[in-house]
């Protein structure tokens, strides 16, 4: 910080990174609780010689800078922290008077504490504040970023695993990746590979985490828990009732990425690719950005906090917030190609399906929204959660109908078939029209297979049609339909 920007910033009130003291000839008591709250958050400067006076500082100068230079730096070597640090002095002359700065850089390690570890502080606006009980552990667990998923638990084994979810991940490496499906390797031989057990056969936590049983989850991980609520306004007051979708707990990670999934593809516009799997294939849609927001939140969540992740669907936005802290600061995401997952073995499954980026934290991807879509994303970041959250447009009739009584997503849709279908849902109906003209004694189950969505929004979609008088059912069956067109009014 050069003079001039100095000057500069004792134009304005301090900041979460600049903090003004007087210290005329000691330096003041309090001075250590802003050094552990810098460390402890994004860092920051401590400038002496400085009065503040309400809104306005004063340069009231230092009498002898070199030795409080002395005595700062020997505090910070000392036993007084938990931890060695560090910091870069400078000394500026402003109207005669010597003022001295600091810099006191983030630190790698938290938290940073002087004392006793009652004694964490972290930087709220512009002030110092004890970090809580809770915030402390958050700390602490951060140290073990893309560690601690990584350990193998003793006495386990790949029986704990669920069976049925493990043999869907090998079949969709089958269908997707070939070079790294391990066709020929027992599950054994396929789990130590790809780190879901060690050398030992000992399941790891991310293994575990990604296809474990529920019941052996939580012996282990009692916090796993995730969740996707959906809600009939802009917010929880606003609604009429609290949700109309909340998703079932699932067995593990595997299981909620594909509920998930079909509830987000319900939301957006995207082409009618389908490959066996419901997946679009090299599709830039809206879909893949919702998809590689999702697929982050289940490789970065911190499974052992408390705090669990969540994604709420509103009527104007969706939003992801993720427990655990993002691992680098928010306004460096995508300046880096650096990639740092919180639980790397979760992450490399998630890659080696083609389910998510290989290089970098996809924001690139994640930014896209905006152009895709004409509506915002934002990132927000706190330290024990994050959140990113993506505009949605809905016309006031599919707003009327966006989350019903079933819990499907969707508008009405209305006006003369051709006319304007407003959203997935309309786009969906207008496929199922486009099938049963094509196939006029399809059955539903032959709607599922050739539009990739779930038999309980077919048949949701179905029972709109009847009810608009696009079609009616034909036959002794219940799943054939004949198409009849709408007469214009």
């Amino acid at each position: 910080m050069t003079k001039d920007d100095l000057l500069k910033r004792l134009q304005d009130i301090e900041w979460d990174d600049f903090e003004v003291k007087a210290a005329k000839s000691d330096l003041p008591n309090n001075i250590w609780e802003t050094v552990s709250a810098f460390c402890n958050s994004s860092g920051g400067w401590i400038v002496l010689g400085v009065a503040q006076q309400g809104k306005q500082y004063e340069i009231s100068g230092v009498n002898n800078a070199e030795k409080l230079e002395q005595d700062f730096f020997s505090s910070l070597r000392s036993q007084k922290f938990n931890a060695i640090l560090t910091a870069r002095a400078y000394k500026y002359m402003i109207e005669g008077k010597t003022v001295l700065a600091f810099f006191v850089p983030s630190s790698l390690q938290k938290p940073i504490y002087f004392n006793t570890p009652t004694n964490t502080f972290i930087r709220c606006g512009s002030g110092d504040q004890r970090a809580t009980h809770t915030e402390i552990a958050a700390m602490f667990r951060e140290q073990s970023f893309g560690i601690r998923s990584e350990l193998a638990i003793p006495d386990t084994h790949i029986g704990l695993l669920n069976q049925d979810s493990l043999h869907a991940y090998r079949n969709y490496l089958n269908a997707f990746n070939l070079l790294v499906a391990y066709v020929d390797y027992d599950d054994n031989l396929f789990c130590e590979k790809l780190g879901i057990t060690d050398e030992k056969g000992f399941l790891t936590y991310a293994g575990l985490l990604m296809f474990g049983k529920t019941e052996v989850i939580h012996r282990h991980v009692p916090t796993f828990w995730m969740d996707l609520i959906e809600v009939p306004g802009n917010s929880v007051q606003e609604a009429k009732t609290r949700y109309t979708y909340r998703i079932p707990e699932q067995e593990n990670i595997w299981e909620y990425y594909h509920v998930m999934i079909k509830r987000l593809r319900l939301l957006v516009d995207t082409p009618f690719k389908i490959n066996n799997e419901g997946v679009a294939v090299d599709d830039d849609s809206q879909f893949m950005v919702l998809r590689e927001a999702l697929v982050n939140m289940l490789m970065h969540t911190d499974h052992f906090n408390p705090v669990h992740s969540c994604i709420r669907i509103y009527t104007n936005r969706v939003e992801f917030m993720n427990a655990g802290s993002f691992p680098i600061p928010v306004e460096r995401l995508g300046t880096s190609m650096m990639s740092k997952p919180r639980n790397p073995t979760i992450a490399k499954l998630f890659r080696f399906a083609k389910l998510a980026e290989t290089i970098g934290f996809g924001i690139d991807k994640l930014k896209s929204w905006k152009q895709l879509t004409g509506n915002d994303i934002t990132f927000y970041g706190e330290r024990e959660y994050v959140c990113l959250t993506f505009g949605l447009i809905r016309t006031d009739e599919s707003i009327n109908e966006t989350l019903n009584e079933s819990g499907q997503i969707g508008g009405q849709m209305g006006g003369q078939m051709g006319g304007q279908m407003g959203g997935q849902m309309a786009k969906s109906r207008s496929e199922i029209l486009n099938q049963i003209i094509l196939n006029q004694n399809i059955t539903r189950k032959e709607l599922v297979e050739k539009i990739g969505i779930a038999p309980s929004a077919i048949q949701k979609h179905l029972e709109i049609l009847v009810k608009d008088g696009y079609i009616r059912r034909e036959g002794k069956t219940k799943t054939s339909y004949w198409l009849i067109l709408k007469k214009e009014d």
